[in-house]
Formats: structure tokens, sequence, C-alpha cells
């Protein structure tokens, strides 16, 4: 399993190995011992699947309580999956990092706690599936509008195409008002 920094260090991109023949593939999706030895020390408490159709795009959401580190990948399809630095003492406070993860890369993200997350499907239809470190708690939900003009978050969206959105992340606020972490940690917050 590779484990390797992105642009922001505490978001890490992960790429397993991936060992296949004649009858299928094999990989392996979460090894603590791989983990903890690359700085991510998750303990995990919920997972989540989501189906979506192209173009959907969801987020930016996290929660200013019991916030949520992400373990995330796509099992059929392809996404654009992006993670926005809420931490408003880290050197990276404001940036975001993106990836394409897919059923073909076989790529995950790790994107701790204090950080805003979304994706946009980029194939005809995406499994989005997720491991989370804190339960989802809908009283600490927020979102940032994924259009954001500070934020500036280069959606690959075609032209001419206005991407699916829920009623919640179309009227999510902007980023100059958001509420942030106040608290400054590599690990969990």
């Amino acid at each position: 399993m590779k484990i390797t920094p992105t642009s922001i260090p505490d978001v890490k991109l992960i790429e397993p190995k991936v060992f296949g023949d004649e009858r299928g593939f094999f990989l392996e999706t979460w090894n603590e011992q791989a983990f903890r030895e690359a700085g991510i020390n998750a303990n995990f408490v919920q997972d989540n699947h989501s189906r979506s159709v192209k173009n959907t795009l969801r987020g930016l959401h996290y929660q200013i309580r019991q916030p949520q580190g992400k373990l995330v990948r796509v099992t059929r399809g392809e996404v654009f999956d992006v993670a926005v630095d809420l931490r408003i003492k880290s050197p990276t406070f404001g940036q975001w990092v993106g990836e394409y993860l897919s059923e073909d890369n076989n790529r995950m993200l790790w994107v701790p706690p204090g950080f805003a997350h979304g994706f946009l499907v980029t194939s005809e239809m995406a499994d989005f599936q997720y491991k989370c470190t804190s339960f989802y708690a809908p009283e600490y939900e927020r979102a940032i509008h994924w259009a954001d003009e500070e934020l500036a978050v280069q959606w690959p969206i075609p032209k001419n195409v206005t991407p699916l959105v829920s009623l919640k992340d179309g009227q999510a606020q902007a980023f100059s008002k958001a509420e942030t972490y106040q608290e400054y940690r590599t690990s969990n917050l």
C-alpha cells in the first residue's frame, strides 16, 4: 500500500496494491498498522455508501462538533473528490485539494477531521463509500457553497452543465461566513 501526502500534507492519497488474475482482483482497503505508520490514527465508527448519477455534486460538508475523519473510495464509476482545510491555525487553512478516485485506479483519500469534503461524479454513475471516525450528527452539520469564489475549487464541470445539487447544498453559506475549527492538530480533533 502506497500512502502519499497531497499538497495539503494531512490529506493523504492511498494507492492499495491490487492483486488480479483471470478470476478478478483482491485489494486491501484498510490496514490499521500501515495507516498508523503513515500517520493516520483513525478509529472508524460508521461506514456509508452513496450512489449518484453523472454531474451530481455533493458538498462541501463538515460537522463543527464531532468532526469526522473520512477514508473515501469509489467502487463504481469515478468522482473528483475535494477536501478543504477549515482548521484556522493550520498553515493550509482555506486551501483545497482534489483527486480523481475511480473503480479503475482504486485510489482512496484520507480526509482528516477539520476538513470540509465534497465530490463531483464524472462518470455516468458512481458508488462512493467512506468510513467515518465520528457518528453523523445532523445538529452539527454545516456546508460551504461548492462554488464559493474565495475557495475557487476547480471542479471539472463540463461547459454548459449545471451540477445536480441538493437544496441544502445549493443554499450553503460562503466560506467567509463558515464556522471553522479553532484548534489545529494533525491527528483527530
